[in-house]
């Protein structure tokens, strides 16, 4: 049963264009993820070739949101941009945001959960943590789909480490 993603799911990869952004944009892909566009400020009309997935690049959440109807985002940016990013998502109205950067300041990172908070329109996960994942049907984060399986049981964990070892168990 998923609760926060399923297969219908669309997906903006913020900070596609960076190397751990389309590193992980291919996984995801290959995973099943609707992947439907990515965000990097300035770099906005340009189209990103993933393994013969051709994808569009906005300048901000909001366009991407407009063009593709995305409703959920994955973070991939340096800790620096971070906050801009997380804001520029839930400015955008995004039902689901997941922050995958860690060192992002502590003082960065309770603004944006305020801000969030306070619009009332988005439920952020992280950040610096592996992201979120429903088996076989959609992956948004860093966690390897082949050590997971589809069940009735659901894991939250603070740890990445453990979380993958009881992925792995449960599969």
């Amino acid at each position: 049963m998923a609760i926060f993603l399923n297969k219908e799911s669309k997906v903006i990869v913020q900070g596609m264009t960076g190397s751990e952004g389309s590193k992980h944009t291919k996984r995801m892909l290959a995973a099943g993820t609707k992947i439907v566009g990515g965000v990097t400020p300035g770099k906005g009309g340009q189209t990103v070739d993933i393994d013969g997935t051709m994808l569009p690049v906005f300048n901000s959440v909001s366009e991407a949101v407009a063009a593709t109807g995305a409703n959920a985002s994955v973070v991939f940016v340096p800790p620096k941009f971070a906050k801009a990013a997380v804001l520029d998502a839930v400015d955008a109205k995004l039902p689901l945001v997941v922050v995958i950067t860690e060192g992002i300041p502590v003082h960065d990172t309770a603004a944006f959960f305020a801000y969030a908070q306070s619009k009332g329109t988005t439920r952020l996960i992280g950040p610096n943590c592996p992201g979120l994942i429903s088996p076989g049907l959609s992956n948004v984060g860093i966690i390897p789909a082949d050590i997971t399986g589809p069940g009735k049981i659901g894991l939250v964990s603070k740890s990445g480490t453990l979380t993958y070892q009881m992925m792995y168990e449960l599969r």
